[in-house]
């Protein structure tokens, strides 16, 4: 009984055993199919090259049943081992606690296989890099060389202009001058020291002669280093100007004050410069002295325009008349007028002057070789130094002037006392004013009755007057 029990349990176990076989061949029948199209593409036979290795194919013996249910058994165990290995592997990808909200589509891997679809934006026209957007940079630019090219061309040209001046006059200024261009920086005398003040102005001071202290030449060019002022000029034409300033010494020069210019310029020095518009009432025209039409004289003694206006002094200015701006003599020159600003005015001091002022010809488009043909204006100055230093007023003529001048400076106190009148009583109103303030501000009515009756009997003084006291005589 024994053995046949052992028997039957051996029976059971063997058919379980098989059963199981059976199973797990039909599920992976899908791979033997695989693996033995694999094995047939891969197992073909190569070509035989010679006949020796066919012979050594030929050697090798077949495999039997048994050899290939073993070489299956081992394909399946690598197969189930490889498949066990990735099923874990990806396991936790399935978990829903480990991606909280994560969904498997279909049609993932269609996902990962398509390239994704991006959508390129379109940028405006406007904000797009190319030269058209930098147009306003550009113009900049263009302006900023334009200006830089034109402030070179006539900082270039001033400076030839102002050379070219000095070396035609350098000559007869040395004749007349002892000292001519320092610029005054050393204790030591220097010569030939154009200053430059400005790009467009340059100075030239002249000392060493009898009757004056010195003369100072302003050469006044154009802003040709300036483009508003270069394009400004096309619409309104200018010209350079040249100015001479000659400072002579206490006694060599009369009581008088004489203006020739042109009508223009003589009504602005009328307004703006004091001598002439305290002296010189009346404007003239110089056409009765044989000087031009468009000129007009301001002249405070008619003996000293008549002196001074002789022949050869009529001739150069009726020649050169295109170039003369004005010639402006006086012994109490004190520049241009004072402005009203309150203060107590006071008598400007005075000096004993001569100004030319002369045109450049050519109205601006002057060059090198025009600053010769001023050379003749400049001998006409020194010309009209020795008119003036030798010239002497008549005993009338002096009296009249010491008189006019007599009276200015009397019309200068009586200003600054009546401005001294008037700061004095704003003092002792302002005065009065606070103290009033003062008592109404006192919480004692007593002391502020008392000062409205102080007050009342000052004001009654006032009104009444003052009464003279007559003596008299006993009969």
């Amino acid at each position: 009984m024994k053995i046949y029990r052992l028997v039957v349990i051996c029976c059971v176990l063997f058919s379980g055993i098989c059963s199981a076989i059976e199973l797990d061949n039909n599920d992976f029948a899908e791979f033997e199919e695989f693996d033995d199209e694999e094995f047939e593409t891969t197992s073909s036979p190569p070509e035989i090259k010679n006949e020796d290795n066919f012979e050594q194919k030929r050697d090798v013996p077949p495999l039997t049943e048994e050899d290939d249910e073993e070489e299956e058994e081992d394909d399946d165990d690598d197969d189930d081992a490889s498949v066990e290995d990735e099923d874990d592997e990806f396991e936790h990808l399935s978990d829903d606690q480990e991606f909280i909200g994560f969904t498997k589509s279909k049609n993932e891997d269609s996902h990962h296989e398509k390239a994704p679809d991006l959508k390129i934006n379109k940028i405006p026209y406007h904000l797009r890099t190319n030269w058209d957007s930098f147009y306003l940079e550009m113009l900049m630019l263009a302006g900023l060389s334009v200006y830089l090219l034109n402030f070179l061309h006539g900082k270039s040209k001033n400076n030839k202009l102002a050379q070219a001046w000095f070396q035609s006059h350098k000559e007869l200024l040395e004749a007349n001058f002892a000292v001519v261009g320092d610029d005054g920086q050393t204790k030591e005398e220097q010569t030939g020291i154009l200053m430059k003040e400005s790009e467009n102005i340059y100075n030239l001071w002249c000392s060493g002669r009898v009757c004056c202290e010195g003369m100072l030449v302003t050469l006044k060019f154009l802003k040709r280093q300036d483009l508003v002022s270069t394009i400004a000029r096309k619409f309104k034409p200018a010209s350079d100007q040249i100015t001479v300033k000659i400072e002579f010494d206490e006694n060599a020069m009369d009581s008088f004050v004489f203006c020739l210019a042109t009508k223009k310029a003589c009504t602005k020095l009328h307004k703006e410069m004091t001598d002439l518009s305290l002296f010189c009432t009346e404007k003239k025209n110089a056409e009765k002295f044989g000087l031009p039409k468009g000129m007009f004289l301001l002249s405070e003694i008619p003996e000293a325009s008549i002196a001074i206006f002789d022949r050869q002094v009529i001739t150069a200015i009726n020649k050169y008349e295109h170039m003369i701006e004005y010639l402006h003599f006086s012994d109490q020159y004190s520049g241009a007028r004072q402005q009203d600003d309150g203060s107590v005015p006071k008598p400007p001091e005075t000096s004993r002057v001569l100004v030319f002022c002369f045109n450049v010809p050519d109205r601006g488009h002057t060059f090198p070789n025009d600053m010769e043909e001023m050379k003749p204006l400049m001998q006409m100055v020194f010309y009209i130094m020795e008119k003036v230093r030798k010239f002497k007023l008549s005993k009338e003529g002096k009296t009249k002037a010491d008189k006019t001048r007599q009276k200015i400076e009397e019309g200068y106190l009586k200003l600054s006392h009546q401005s001294r009148v008037e700061a004095a009583q704003q003092r002792r109103e302002d005065k009065r004013r606070a103290e009033k303030e003062r008592m109404m501000n006192e919480e004692d009515p007593e002391k502020q009755k008392k000062w409205e009756d102080r007050e009342n009997r000052r004001e009654l003084k006032k009104k009444q007057g003052k009464v003279k006291m007559m003596k008299a005589k006993a009969m």
